[in-house]
């Protein structure tokens, strides 16, 4: 009786619990390592496999796996063990396109991971031209705008749309044909301990966030063309909530940390905290409010901007009209930067285009609003920053007494180089409200015919603890069309 009755828990288990998931090398399934067998099929149905019969990890030892578009199912880790390469076909199409293109795909699906110390190598520099080449052929309908093919029929390395449970550790992204990795919509996404080098071709972001909730980003190395980190928001019913962005390594030949290139719901509770941006032609942090959304409640500490061509940049726009946006309570603390002479980005992969040039360098921090969207609640505490100088009038010399000059642009894709000539080294704050500044030390290494501060259209703000070191310097703060200004 008791064997019985042990024998009928037993099979009540099974039944209630799931299998527990397992470990299936890619060999079991036929997944050949040699760079020439077109794997993508074999693949699909291991993945398909394990999620069907309880879940596991699929683990690629050392080898080359030449694959084309495989779409990960619920339950299922894609594990590359050290010397293991996932290998993007040269073949565009070898891709599909859902929405966007990419090596790999996972759309609705739950607890799913990219682990080990692998590669996945996109070679997409390569895959960008084979597409140029078929449309040139008439195989393939594109514009070739700016003779480049359009973002939504080059590989991406990673596209995970609605998933949730996610986790991405340990593993190389190389070489990917447009925007690295995007996770859109996803919640419970952990990526730690990766490296992205990606930057020899367009539109290279290391980490696409979109739309998503409860996220960290910890302990990663990223080399990217175009931005390290970038928060975005496509739905004007959905935004980017509850982001840790701690502990990583970014270098970029545009933005550091961009939130905005979309803006359409917004980003809120994100905490940005001991990175370092180093090398980077752009902003350090990029929080650009620009098609009616919403950046509120955003804490950035410990930051070191190492050769940035800007360190931060806090922009209101609205590149469509009638649709306003706002950006509020953010608090930037211990910072420590210094801004270069030359290119920041010079002798990297692919480089940030020359504008404008000669032009004088630009200030550290720009926070630019407009005369109807205020930026507001902005506390700046412990920032120590390092500027070249050596702003010549002869490249521009705007008059203080006319800052009117300086253009809005609402609707022009913002960058912090957008307005071209500004007439501060340091500090440039125009349209905001509620401004704090504690223990700010503005160093300009050269002489500088401009001011280190300039105050156009500010609601309240006080410095407290300001220190400037320039040489020659007899004005440290200017302020015009400005009230509530307190320096202690």
């Amino acid at each position: 009786m008791i064997t019985k009755a042990i024998f009928l828990i037993s099979i009540i288990s099974m039944l209630t619990f799931p299998v527990l998931a397992r470990d299936y090398d890619a060999s079991f399934f036929g997944i050949k390592p040699d760079e020439k067998t077109l794997n993508t099929r074999t693949i699909q149905y291991a993945v398909d496999y394990i999620s069907k019969y309880g879940g596991g990890r699929l683990i690629f030892n050392v080898g080359s796996y030449l694959t084309g578009t495989i779409y990960l199912k619920s339950g299922v880790t894609l594990h590359l063990e050290e010397g293991s390469v996932l290998l993007g076909s040269l073949n565009p199409f070898d891709y599909e396109r859902n929405g966007f293109t990419a090596m790999i795909f996972a759309i609705d699906q739950n607890n799913i991971g990219l682990t080990g110390k692998g590669k996945l190598d996109g070679r997409g520099k390569y895959v960008a031209f084979n597409v140029v080449t078929n449309v040139e052929k008439k195989l393939i309908t594109d514009s070739l705008s700016y003779g480049r093919p359009s973002a939504e029929i080059r590989p991406m390395l990673v596209n995970f749309i609605r998933c949730t449970d996610v986790k991405v550790q340990g593993i190389t992204f190389e070489n990917s044909a447009c925007w690295t990795q995007t996770y859109d919509q996803c919640t419970r996404l952990s990526i730690d301990h990766i490296q992205v080098n990606c930057n020899s071709y367009w539109n290279q972001d290391g980490i696409d966030i979109v739309d998503c909730h409860d996220v960290t980003v910890t302990n990663s190395f990223i080399n990217a063309a175009d931005d390290g980190i970038c928060l975005k928001s496509h739905d004007a019913s959905k935004f980017c909530k509850n982001i840790l962005i701690r502990n990583n390594r970014i270098r970029s030949s545009a933005n550091g940390i961009k939130f905005g290139t979309a803006s359409y719901g917004g980003f809120e509770q994100v905490k940005i905290v001991d990175n370092i941006v180093f090398n980077t032609y752009r902003s350090a942090i990029a929080l650009e409010a620009v098609d009616g959304g919403f950046i509120r409640d955003i804490n950035i500490d410990s930051l070191q901007s190492q050769n940035t061509g800007n360190v931060i940049f806090l922009r209101i726009g609205e590149r469509v009209k009638g649709k306003k946006s706002s950006l509020t309570n953010l608090r930037i603390s211990n910072v420590i930067a210094d801004i270069p002479a030359t290119k920041a980005d010079a002798g990297y992969g692919y480089e940030g285009p020359e504008e404008d040039q000669p032009r004088n360098i630009s200030p550290a921090i720009i926070i630019a609003g407009l005369a109807n969207t205020e930026i507001s609640n902005v506390v700046f505490k412990n920032i120590q920053i390092t500027h070249p100088g050596g702003g010549k009038k002869e490249y521009a010399n705007l008059p203080l007494d006319d800052l009117t000059i300086i253009p809005e642009i609402p609707a022009k894709y913002a960058e912090f180089s957008m307005f071209k000539e500004l007439p501060s080294w340091g500090i440039f704050a125009r349209h905001a409200t509620d401004l704090h500044f504690s223990n700010i030390t503005l160093i300009c290494t050269n002489k500088d015919f401009r001011v280190p501060v300039v105050l156009d259209d500010i609601n309240q703000a006080t410095f407290t603890g300001l220190k400037v070191v320039q040489p020659g310097v007899k004005k440290t703060i200017f302020q015009d069309n400005s009230k509530g200004i307190v320096v202690k």
